[in-house]
């Protein structure tokens, strides 16, 4: 079905570098759009893309997007479906010429345009950014529009904000003015919700015993109307499912507070409204923008020295005691030559009288960060294998050693807006530079803080009952994820019972507060902590900082990007009144 009311169908086809390749044959097969999307970038994937152009300068971009489009480009154009990414990473500009010996290859005219300007990697010395590998200024959409309005028909961008390739053909296909801020609000919004791919049909939900997981998930799409609100939807057929549940999942998804900066416009995300508008279909409507801020925040990576990791099987009884004798070799082992650090993690212990070896058997994870990759390489490992004949009865490394490996730091930075170039190079060699926008909104002001429950729930407070001990996640559902050194958890009460729900918001609301967060994550107990209400959406959003250390690369934790974080929680044991359940 197509969208009514002349809003624009965007679809999406990726949602990191190595998602479904098959996806972008699927969005156009499957039915009917205006524009297909795809992000491909992250702030580790910008690493790895500095990496490659360390080997090959020509290179920095996702290749896998190449791939696809060598695929699907015929049917693409024979559907006049334009097709917008930002997989042009660090050379946006090698990409777009890749993709034209693409089309000719194909015998097919396809007018290819890319957005640079973002890449500060020439200016990072004179700005401040000390060993930076990459750096580079998160862009808006108006220069993909910008290149639409040329007439390309494939839009190649390096790093604009995730959302930017949804507002970009939607500002175009509406002919909004960078003044519309209600209008880019509202795109932001459909714009997030889609950019994850599947995660918005249900993958990485915890609601997802309700899926129909008999089919892989179908990638999301939104129709985006004049006015800035859309309807959330998928194909018809493919797996998952669309639901005021998966479309929230997303929406707490790497935030941080209320307010939500991106270059075009500050959108405020606690004005969402969503509504089930029919089966796979949620409405978004009362988007709220203001002016963009003053600042381009910049992803700046560097190259951080070298990690290595080693796994040790403990097994049977005295667990502690082994963990403690080889602790103490290894580190007797590494002599005047200790890394610079050093992470211990062990797994759940054995269980009582256990019926097989696994049950008997924990892992002792040791992980090390250096500058010298032959502190992290064979000075790490080696004394391990030494000691493997003099150690505890059982001692076994779970892998064979292996050399250490770079690891890069992240770290946001901001520049002024005229530092940055925001430039379209369109299909025939012609250049256009975006103007700045000439209002800006205030510096952000944490004073959306919910912590310690200071802020007043406008839902009505439950009815006090005896008090139960359960799961966080009897009803409430988590989503979590990474922002540098952050860790982004959201929480919501889910939809399954509408009656209740009102009250088990209040709860949920006056529960989680930063003393309660440091209580379920006993690693935050030292760290500052973030509480940010969304009371439309029936939900908060906790922003742990620092708890990834210096970034996704260079955390040591288990789960370095967060992204379980939100299930752990979800597991910790709450008091929970008896009326609520």
């Amino acid at each position: 079905m197509s969208a009514g009311n002349g809003a624009v169908r965007i679809g999406n086809c990726s949602g990191f570098y190595g998602d479904r390749l098959s996806a972008m044959r699927e969005m156009l097969e499957q039915g009917e759009l205006d524009y297909l999307t795809g992000d491909y970038l992250a702030e580790l994937t910008m690493l790895i893309l500095g990496r490659d152009t360390m080997k090959d300068p020509s290179l920095g971009y996702a290749r896998t997007f190449v791939r696809q489009v060598e695929d699907t480009l015929g049917l693409a154009l024979e559907r006049g479906v334009k097709i917008v990414a930002n997989a042009g990473g660090l050379n946006p500009a090698g990409l777009a010429e890749k993709l034209r010996e693409v089309a000719k290859g194909l015998g097919l005219d396809a007018a290819v345009a890319h957005v640079e300007g973002d890449d500060l990697r020439a200016k990072a010395a004179d700005l401040g950014f000390t060993n930076a590998l990459t750096a580079n200024a998160y862009l808006g959409g108006f220069g993909i529009a910008a290149a639409l309005r040329g007439g390309a028909d494939i839009v190649v961008t390096g790093r604009v904000t995730d959302a930017s390739v949804v507002v970009g053909p939607a500002a175009f296909h509406h002919g909004w003015t960078p003044e519309q801020y209600d209008e880019l609000a509202g795109a932001v919004v459909a714009g997030h919700v889609i950019e994850c791919g599947t995660q918005a049909t249900g993958g990485n939900f915890s609601g997802f015993l309700g899926l129909d997981r008999t089919r892989p998930l179908g990638f999301p799409l939104a129709e985006i109307a004049a006015d800035g609100s859309s309807v959330i939807t998928k194909h018809a057929g493919t797996g998952g499912a669309v639901t005021i549940d998966t479309v929230t999942a997303q929406l707490v998804y790497e935030i941080q507070s209320s307010r939500y900066l991106n270059p075009d416009v500050t959108t405020h995300l606690d004005s969402i409204q969503l509504t089930q508008a029919g089966p796979d279909r949620v409405a978004i409507t009362g988007v709220r923008g203001e002016a963009p801020p003053a600042q381009l925040k910049v992803c700046v990576n560097e190259l951080g020295g070298w990690r290595n990791s080693m796994e040790i099987l403990l097994t049977g009884l005295e667990i502690d005691a082994k963990e403690a004798w080889v602790r103490e070799q290894l580190v007797a082992g590494w002599g005047d030559h200790q890394p610079a650090e050093v992470a211990w993690a062990r797994t759940a212990p054995p269980v009582k009288d256990p019926e097989s070896q696994e049950l008997a058997s924990c892992v002792l994870r040791v992980t090390v960060l250096d500058p010298d990759p032959k502190v992290a390489g064979k000075g790490f490992t080696a004394p391990a294998v030494e000691t493997a004949l003099g150690s505890f009865p059982g001692f076994t490394l779970m892998a064979p050693p292996s050399p250490a490996t770079p690891y890069g730091i992240y770290r946001p930075e901001y520049v002024d807006r005229e530092v940055v170039t925001h430039t379209v190079v369109h299909a025939d060699g012609t250049t256009e530079v975006i103007a700045d926008p000439g209002t800006y909104c205030p510096p952000e002001q944490r004073d959306a803080l919910v912590d310690q429950g200071r802020r007043p729930s406008p839902f009505p407070a439950p009815v006090d009952q005896v008090n139960r001990v359960l799961p966080l996640g009897t009803f409430v559902h988590a989503r979590s994820g990474d922002k540098g050194g952050d860790a982004n958890l959201g929480l919501w009460v889910s939809h399954d019972d509408e009656e209740k729900r009102a009250a088990r918001v209040t709860w949920l609301t006056k529960l989680i507060t930063a003393k309660k967060i440091r209580e379920l994550v006993p690693e935050a107990a030292d760290l500052e902590v973030d509480v940010y209400s969304l009371p439309n959406l029936g939900a908060v959003n906790v922003v742990i900082r620092g708890l990834l250390g210096a970034g996704v690369a260079a955390s040591t934790r288990t789960d370095p990007q967060a992204k379980a974080l939100g299930e752990w929680v979800r597991s910790r044991h709450v008091h929970i009144q008896g009326e609520l359940l």
